[in-house]
């Protein structure tokens, strides 16, 4: 079965993508709660105007994505963690834990999907993480990750 997707869906596509998936997934699951539509004529059609429709409202927000790039630049996040006395923390700093410290530390919300940590972070001491906030801004932040 060939579907729209209307949201961008993890393993499967991203949004105003049209992808193939199985029937019972599609008819039981996306299409019920409104994440994609059939891939028929009429709607292929349609997905040249969601397309437009969005494009304008993004551009709309471009510069509020770069007055968020150059705050998150700017900032050192501090994250806290258990530790071992060799500086190893217990587990490891994840997207989601960054996610939640922009938000309580800047008032920031942004989505988890959107930050991309480029290496495991296991240890204590300072890291860099890029966001992709939009497809032409991007902001890497800096966050230290301190002993709780």
């Amino acid at each position: 079965m060939e579907i729209i997707l209307l949201k961008d869906i993890d393993n499967v596509g991203d949004k105003h993508t049209i992808v193939k998936v199985k029937d019972g997934y599609g008819r039981n699951y996306l299409l019920p709660r409104g994440l994609a539509l059939i891939a028929n004529d009429t709607n292929r059609r349609k997905l040249a105007e969601m397309i437009r429709v969005e494009e304008v409202r993004e551009s709309r927000r471009l510069d509020d994505y770069r007055v968020i790039a150059q705050q998150l630049g700017g900032a050192t996040l501090r994250i806290a963690a258990k530790a071992g006395t060799s500086g190893k923390i217990f587990g490891s700093v994840t997207n989601v834990q960054l996610a939640h410290a922009i938000k309580d530390q800047l008032g920031l919300e942004i989505e988890r999907r959107k930050i991309e940590i480029a290496e495991e972070v296991k240890t204590l001491g300072t890291f860099t993480a890029n966001i992709q906030l939009h497809k032409e801004v991007k902001a890497q932040v800096q966050f230290e990750v301190v002993e709780d």
